[in-house]
């Protein structure tokens, strides 16, 4: 007897991910052509012995395999509280941050708080499948704004300004995006912020990479406004910046009211995030802060690296922007879906991207490449390969 399914979640696509993954899954790849994985966004170095060593310690201590309190443990609430205060310029509580496993679930709780079957939510093209993904199993209808390359993959505020009707409930940023790289500037940011308002919906807004942003400054001045509260949502994740990736620790900021309600989420699928990542996070924000500044000046030198490889006139690919950890690259063959470039890429020079396609309607002319995960030095070597795809037509 086959087991009836939720419709919602039977009709949500397999995690594209695990499908790349299975394109070279138990290859074995040649000294003179290793495995180039520019797939999956995760940093290609470990974290810092000190941290590590000091979770040596921790995890002694019998408070660790312990519950904490469902938003998070409070020092780590405070940190980062102050954490946001410093790297916007406005006013954080404690208790207006609620700490997630992972920047996903982040979005998944906060979206489920605000959010009904049949409501819609605003996502830009290319979006992040996971966000997507987690739409169509609550049955919330992911309205798409337009890509616009011209426009190096900034969305466009007048195009979600004729999007929203009665029945929408949130606009989603990412910036640095997932998966253009794509830098939104400060007025675009303010822009959809007013709009919201305007409308009286939310701008949930993940900025899990703005630890590796591509200019100096404050990426926007939201947390300026007194009244952020009433509009933002913000995403963020301790994963990229402090190498936790497995720890599975991101937050939430947003007012009182809507973190209340996305702890009864919390409850009820976690508990609390797991205490290990919450207190490897919490050393990560009082020691690490060098070490951070250190990561994103390496991020920007691989991605110089990768701008300058990706200038040879004999590859086809175009970068159409590319930022923090990503780039989205036009790929050269007209009418190919991008699914077969990346996989002939994976089968014949054993470099392993990710097609637009996975990323929504209309994205069959681009790849996303993972830049960050590999060393400044193997750039090279990617625009080689793509060449030699080129050329074999």
């Amino acid at each position: 007897m086959t087991l009836a399914i939720n419709p919602n979640l039977g009709r949500v696509v397999e995690p594209p991910i695990a499908e790349a993954y299975g394109w070279v899954d138990g290859r074995s790849f040649p000294d003179a052509k290793p495995l180039i994985d520019v797939c999956q966004a995760v940093p290609g170095y470990p974290p810092p012995e000190a941290l590590t060593d000091h979770l040596a310690q921790v995890v002694k201590q019998p408070a660790t395999a312990r519950y904490t309190d469902i938003e998070g443990i409070e020092p780590l609430r405070a940190a980062l509280a102050r954490d946001v205060a410093s790297a916007y310029g406005g006013p954080v509580a404690p208790d207006q941050v609620l700490i997630a496993a992972g920047c996903n679930q982040a979005f998944c709780l906060s979206l489920l708080a605000l959010a009904k079957p049949g409501d819609e939510v605003i996502l830009p093209l290319p979006w992040y499948f996971n966000n997507k993904m987690w739409l169509d199993m609550q049955g919330v209808t992911a309205v798409p704004l337009p890509f616009r390359p011209e426009q190096g993959g900034v969305p466009d505020v007048a195009d979600a300004a004729a999007a929203i009707t009665d029945k929408t409930r949130a606009i989603v940023l990412i910036s640095p995006n997932n998966p253009t790289g794509a830098l939104y500037p400060a007025e675009t940011i303010r822009a959809f912020f007013d709009l919201v308002r305007e409308r009286n919906i939310a701008l949930v807004i993940d900025e899990t990479y703005r630890d590796f942003l591509g200019r100096e400054g404050r990426s926007h001045d939201l947390f300026h406004d007194a009244n952020w509260p009433e509009a933002l949502v913000h995403l963020y994740s301790f994963s990229k910046v402090f190498c936790l990736t497995g720890y599975r620790v991101g937050a939430v900021v947003a007012q009182r009211a809507l973190i209340a309600q996305i702890a009864k989420a919390m409850d009820t699928v976690a508990i609390c995030a797991p205490r290990i990542g919450q207190e490897a996070a919490l050393w990560g924000l009082q020691h690490l802060g060098e070490w951070r500044i250190g990561n994103r000046m390496m991020m920007r030198a691989r991605l110089e690296a990768f701008e300058t490889a990706m200038r040879r006139n004999d590859n086809g690919y175009r970068i159409v922007s590319a930022g923090a950890y990503f780039a989205y690259v036009a790929h050269p063959f007209e009418g190919r879906p991008a699914a077969a470039v990346a996989r002939r890429l994976a089968d014949e020079q054993n470099l392993l991207a990710l097609p637009g396609s996975m990323f929504g309607a209309g994205q069959e002319s681009y790849l996303r490449f993972a830049f960050a995960n590999v060393a400044a030095e193997i750039m090279p070597a990617i625009a080689e390969r793509l060449a030699a795809d080129t050329a074999r037509g």
